[in-house]
């Protein structure tokens, strides 16, 4: 690497946090609560981030900090003469592709943020709404155009760097998205009604535990931290030797869940007070909730104002992703970062193009790397950490700050045995679910 780093824990904190906290955080979390019994599925979620979305987070962290190399050299660097490499390229790419497609989504969101300060929701029937999102989905000409301004304004932040890029804007966007989320907040806990939807999210009823909520919650625990995409191998080459990577691990899981709980519930309040159901699935952020800020006192206001957090939150993540590709081409062609942003910002495009005009390959895109390419990178990295490095010197790198990593042991068994078990569960569901549908 170039030597660039991090200037401060906060920064390095809220880069990482941007990166974990994305739609699936505003989006998708509230609509597969609502599916999977709310506050069953919450208890799950948050079981699993602790026993396993953490260790999985201090694991790349560890790799990319012990190395100094992005996700394609890191575990070459670390294993000289093996066949790991391959595990950081399939990273890449990884991030590389689902790029490609995600910053279609980020669009919609640019879309909906502009359209929502314009008023062009406001006053449409609910029919009339639906037909607004399908067609922005559908077309492809409206499609790119949004995707390029997502590409553009990403562009611009990882050009500058980390510390004067990445980590100057996500100490901006990062409270900036909170502030959003505390101000919808407050709003939905005073609509009549709302009471009933925090009863739903937050009262458990075990007679809606399923095979179904439990796999779920897995899933969203694994997906949400950016997990198997390169990206935190990646920032941890960023991160200094004087910062405890357990407790930034710790305090990212909390600041992405926080974002998704907190968007939780906003949503499910709005969503009980208008006799909404909750299980309304991926169509409750984009369909239902115009039709709830149409019949709300000020609704175009907090429409603006949720359209415009989902937006960075999707921004905050595509920055991470574009990083991981920029990386690449920085360390494996030895040119600068502009010329790297790029490259990879137009190779990004090209690929865009081909998920905007054909819905088969966005939805290609979309599965392969869901079900297989990040929870078999996952897997590869864990068992690398687990059984491919010495423990002694995985260890060291955790205590580098001067302080005892005091549950060593405990993390390192559920690095070798039990986080395998978990990524199979997780590879096999959702490969099952997949080729079924």
């Amino acid at each position: 690497m170039s030597g660039e780093k991090f200037t401060s824990k906060t920064g390095a904190i809220a880069a990482a946090a941007g990166s974990a906290v994305g739609l699936g955080n505003v989006w998708r979390f509230p609509y597969v609560a609502g599916e999977d019994g709310g506050a069953i599925f919450l208890f799950f979620y948050v079981l699993f981030t602790v026993a396993i979305s953490i260790p999985m987070l201090i694991c790349e962290f560890s790799i990319g900090r012990m190395s100094g190399k992005p996700v394609t050299g890191a575990f070459q660097a670390l294993r000289p003469g093996g066949r790991w490499q391959a595990i950081g390229v399939m990273g890449m790419l990884t991030a590389f592709i689902i790029l490609s497609y995600y910053n279609i989504v980020s669009g919609w969101t640019v879309y909906y943020s502009v359209a929502s300060v314009g008023g062009w929701l406001s006053g449409l029937s609910g029919d009339e709404v639906a037909q607004v999102f399908s067609g922005v989905s559908s077309d492809p000409v409206r499609s790119l155009i949004w995707m390029c301004v997502v590409i553009g304004a990403v562009a611009f932040v990882v050009a500058k760097g980390v510390a004067s890029g990445i980590e100057k804007y996500s100490k901006i966007l990062m409270p900036l998205l909170f502030l959003l989320i505390i101000v919808m907040l407050v709003r939905s806990l005073f609509l009549d009604g709302a009471a009933e939807g925090l009863k739903f999210y937050l009262k458990p009823d075990v007679s809606k535990v399923t095979a179904k909520a439990i796999f779920d919650a897995l899933g969203q625990s694994f997906f949400s931290l950016s997990i198997g995409m390169g990206i935190m191998t990646t920032y941890g080459a960023y991160i200094p030797k004087s910062q405890g990577l357990g407790g930034m691990a710790a305090r990212v899981a909390m600041l992405d869940f926080l974002v998704a709980f907190l968007s939780g519930a906003v949503i499910f309040p709005c969503v009980f007070a208008f006799g909404i159901a909750p299980d309304e699935g991926p169509g409750l952020v984009f369909v239902t909730l115009p039709n709830i800020f149409n019949q709300m006192a000020f609704g175009q206001v907090f429409q603006a104002f949720f359209f415009f957090l989902l937006m960075v939150a999707a921004i905050t993540s595509s920055i991470s992703l574009l990083e991981v590709v920029v990386a690449f081409l920085k360390e494996s062609f030895a040119i600068g970062r502009k010329k790297s942003t790029v490259v990879a910002s137009v190779a990004v495009l090209l690929f865009g193009v081909a998920c905007a005009l054909s819905p088969a390959v966005f939805n290609v895109f979309d599965k392969v790397t869901a079900n297989v390419m990040m929870p078999l990178g996952a897997l590869a990295v864990v068992l690398f950490v687990g059984w491919g490095l010495p423990p002694k010197r995985l260890r060291d790198e955790l205590e580098a700050d001067g302080r005892p990593f005091r549950v060593f042991r405990s993390m390192l068994f559920m690095v070798r045995y039990v986080i395998p078990l978990a990524i199979a569960v997780i590879f096999v569901n959702g490969l099952y679910a997949w080729l079924c549908a």
